[in-house]
């Protein structure tokens, strides 16, 4: 028990470094905020249209941009300076944010006003989140990147409890503009933050002229890495059948358990507050563990059958714990991923690694939200959270069985260098 407490105390220690620290409380606001929007525009979305597959085509033009730039922008995040590009993209969100408000405010915000401005906040996002988790290492330093990376993740698991849980009670009381308002105001939080940080960004002459070329080298480092693959495959299933789900819950607030605006925001802040649990309790405990590959395996295991729970549940408390539950896995594949590709990526690539994985994880989000938005109007949301469930059950199971080398797997956290270097 107290080597278990040592490790938990031991996962804040990036939170001594003073411009971690700092950039570390803008973000937090600033998450809030965006967990704030996603929730109200979900609602938004669904008053306007009572469709699930309305649903998934916002959250895939949300997400597609990622898939379609991904090459480019982990090259830019490590050939630009991270910190300006970052106070760019913020600067950008905000704007977005503020339009949407404004829209919804005067009572004119039709469903393809959304669609647009979906669509553009996807493309910021695309070029913020590799930039924005290599910066991550910047402050912190590769020594303590993966408890960052850690740390990192629990502001997002705290910003997915109380964002929704916040939203339900904002659009509530002072409906959905609100929630936009409050939104675009959060983000001057973070670009003060990076105003007021100093980075240290390891740059490296580029080795392609081109930037296709350059994200080619990064395709060929992950080649080599068989370990890296499997657990970019494990994030796939996770993203694909786990998270995509997320997008019909106010479907499943509204039609299945009979609820409101309060209902969803329950429901998404019961996903963070597992997703937080998750987070701060399992992810350091896990990474202690050894047989990484069994651990990564048994997480997206257990998401699937929780899954399956919730697809027979109509009674919300019940819903609630299905969902918490699911919630603990999720940040276990993806921060294993995330903290091993930041340790093992060769100086200057390790945001175009990141944007690999980022293209092949949340890249898939758009055919996913269109495929579980469109099975949801077809078969029922019920039956659409079974199928998920099912294959969250079904992959790993496949991985495990096809795969022994990683059932042996064991991590080991020295740095990899490219073949031939």
């Amino acid at each position: 028990m107290t080597g278990f407490i040592r490790i938990l105390r031991e996962n804040f220690s990036p939170l001594k470094i003073a411009n971690f620290r700092r950039y570390f409380t803008g973000q937090a606001i600033s998450l809030i905020g965006t967990w704030l929007q996603l929730t109200a525009q979900g609602w938004v979305v669904w008053e306007l249209s009572h469709s699930e597959a309305a649903l998934g085509v916002v959250a895939m033009l949300g997400t597609l941009p990622i898939l379609l730039l991904g090459p480019w922008a982990g090259v830019w995040a490590d050939r630009l300076n991270r910190r300006r590009l970052l106070i760019g993209t913020q600067c950008g969100a905000m704007i977005l944010a503020f339009i949407l408000a404004g829209l919804t405010q005067a009572g004119i915000v039709q469903l393809w006003h959304v669609y647009v401005l979906s669509g553009l906040l996807g493309v910021i996002t695309a070029i913020d989140f590799p930039a924005q988790q290599a910066f991550i290492g910047d402050l912190s330093g590769i020594a303590e990147v993966r408890k960052a990376v850690n740390v990192n993740s629990m502001i997002v698991q705290i910003s997915r409890m109380a964002g929704p849980a916040l939203a339900g009670l904002v659009i509530s009381a002072l409906g959905a503009a609100t929630a936009f308002w409050i939104n675009g105001l959060s983000f001057l939080a973070v670009i003060v933050s990076l105003l007021v940080v100093r980075s240290s960004q390891a740059r490296t002459q580029p080795t392609n002229a081109s930037a296709l070329g350059e994200f080619r080298d990064a395709l060929g480092f992950i080649r080599t890495q068989p370990r890296l693959v499997d657990l970019i495959v494990f994030v796939m299933i996770v993203a694909f059948f786990g998270i995509s789900v997320i997008n019909i819950m106010p479907a499943v607030a509204s039609e299945v358990l009979k609820g409101d605006a309060r209902t969803l925001g329950y429901l998404l802040a019961s996903a963070g507050a597992g997703a937080l649990v998750g987070t701060v309790i399992l992810v350091p405990y896990t990474q202690s563990l050894r047989k990484t590959g069994i651990v990564v395996g048994s997480a997206v295991f257990w998401m699937g059958i929780w899954y399956m729970i919730l697809s027979i549940s109509t009674w919300l408390p019940l819903s609630l714990l299905s969902i918490f539950a699911s919630g603990l896995a999720a940040p276990v594949v993806f921060t294993m991923a995330i903290g091993l590709l930041q340790v093992m990526a060769p100086p200057g690539m390790r945001a175009r690694l990141l944007s690999l994985f980022v293209m092949v994880s949340f890249g898939m989000q758009p055919l996913a939200s269109l495929l579980v938005g469109a099975s949801a109007q077809v078969l029922g949301t019920p039956l659409a959270i079974l199928i998920n469930g099912l294959f969250l059950l079904a992959g790993p199971l496949m991985m495990l069985a096809t795969r022994p080398n990683l059932r042996r797997w064991e991590l080991s956290l020295q740095p990899v260098k490219i073949p031939g270097d």
